[in-house]
């Protein structure tokens, strides 16, 4: 029989990631070797996290390098479903590698999967680090 599903919000993986209360760091390990060993069936999604992301970044200060490793980390954890798993990992790659906004990252990401190959956009400094992206800003009338 198969396990219900449960959602996991944010601040467990954060707790996790940074082990900032080691007491609830410990508790989400115990989670997640529950949900390893098949116990129980752990769901999140992409707003996550870009929250995951964002906190990382503007709340501990990390590097996008170890940004990137932990959310890598955290998508490939057993027992853990990802909706959308693959657009994320190509969006917190480029969001490492191209320094570019992890969202901006991830709507390119998007894009590609949807078959889109423009996008109309004031931010053309992010957007014109992807390879075949064609940016369009809307003229004032």
């Amino acid at each position: 029989m198969k396990p219900e599903s449960t959602f996991v919000d944010t601040n467990l993986f954060l707790r996790y990631l940074t082990n900032d209360v080691p007491a609830q760091a410990d508790a989400v390990e115990g989670l997640l070797r529950r949900a390893a060993d098949g116990q129980l069936h752990l769901v999140t999604n992409s707003m996550v996290v870009a929250e995951i992301v964002w906190t990382l970044e503007s709340y501990y200060r990390l590097p996008r390098q170890e940004i990137e490793v932990k959310v890598l980390a955290m998508l490939n954890t057993p027992g853990l479903e990802v909706s959308e798993a693959e657009l994320l990992v190509q969006a917190i790659w480029w969001y490492a590698e191209l320094n570019v906004d992890f969202v901006d990252a991830y709507n390119t990401a998007w894009l590609g999967q949807h078959g889109f190959h423009q996008v109309y956009t004031f931010d053309q400094r992010h957007f014109s680090r992807f390879d075949g992206i064609t940016i369009k800003v809307p003229s004032e009338v």
